[in-house]
């Protein structure tokens, strides 16, 4: 299934894709998709296979508005190479602020006051659908409903002058989400996607989720130890190689660019960067 969550008019409506066309899902008035998800798997493939009504006007919004939004840095084997680091022992936690979340084509805004070094990343995102803590492996691979494309758009500046990354990872629209969750059974498996950065029509980043060094299972389980994943809370599972900030000379986005991230079977999630 390819679950969202679109515009029409001045509405929105939770909705499953078919074949490129939005048909409305029959939840209560108002119901945010992470109720959906909340209420299991079973209820979220009965709602899809009910919705008749198609949405021929309807525009993708961010599909959810995550509980929280937790995030994994240097995991992936070609990202570490480019930074010159050493590979992380454990998977390297840290969290965005749901405020952060923004939709396709939603700007990127840049307060340049604040910040001078706003990079790219693309990312899978797990959607976690089933409350997961104390998971094996297996388990958290179990309780995901589902992937979408995420953008962890970083103020560089501000993540290493402060020694800590909360703030530089969560100004106001750094965490473009979407266009679509795709669930497991339609995505397949999750190490084997392939990941695209375009910005201004030119790629920066192309790579395959096989350059993981913590898998999506790993990486879930591992949360699951420390703290209680719930339905509708986002797991960012790390960016490749190809960021601005590591080229030589380094890039920035500045306003007018556009940045296109996509991860195969899912989608491309687009978004104009503008200045505050």
């Amino acid at each position: 299934m390819r679950l969202g969550t679109v515009r029409v008019g001045e509405a929105r409506q939770v909705a499953v894709e078919r074949e490129g066309v939005w048909h409305a899902l029959d939840v209560p008035a108002g119901a945010p998709l992470e109720a959906l998800l909340a209420a299991g798997a079973e209820e979220t493939r009965r709602a899809a296979a009910a919705a008749s009504r198609p949405l021929p006007h309807a525009a993708p919004v961010a599909p959810l508005r995550p509980g929280k939004i937790v995030a994994i840095g240097l995991n992936y084997l070609d990202h570490i190479r480019e930074a010159g680091m050493e590979k992380p022992e454990r998977p390297l936690m840290f969290a965005k602020f749901p405020s952060s979340v923004i939709g396709p084509g939603d700007p990127i805004v840049i307060d340049g006051e604040l910040t001078e070094r706003v990079d790219w990343e693309v990312e899978l995102a797990a959607v976690i659908g089933s409350p997961l803590r104390h998971a094996s492996p297996a388990e958290a691979l179990a309780g995901v409903a589902g992937y979408t494309v995420a953008n962890d758009v970083s103020a560089r500046d501000l993540q290493f002058a402060d020694g800590q990354w909360t703030r530089g990872k969560s100004l106001d629209t750094f965490c473009p989400l979407g266009p679509v969750i795709v669930t497991p059974d339609e995505l397949g498996d999750p190490q084997s996607l392939r990941l695209r950065t375009v910005v201004n029509g030119e790629t920066v980043q192309d790579s395959s989720t096989a350059e993981m060094l913590f898998g999506v299972a790993e990486l879930l389980s591992y949360c699951s130890r420390a703290f209680t994943l719930e339905p509708g809370d986002v797991v960012l599972t790390g960016t490749p190689w190809g960021c601005g900030e590591f080229m030589d000379p380094r890039r920035s986005l500045r306003p007018g660019d556009v940045v296109e991230v996509s991860v195969e079977g899912i989608g491309t999630l687009r978004n104009p960067v503008t200045s505050r």
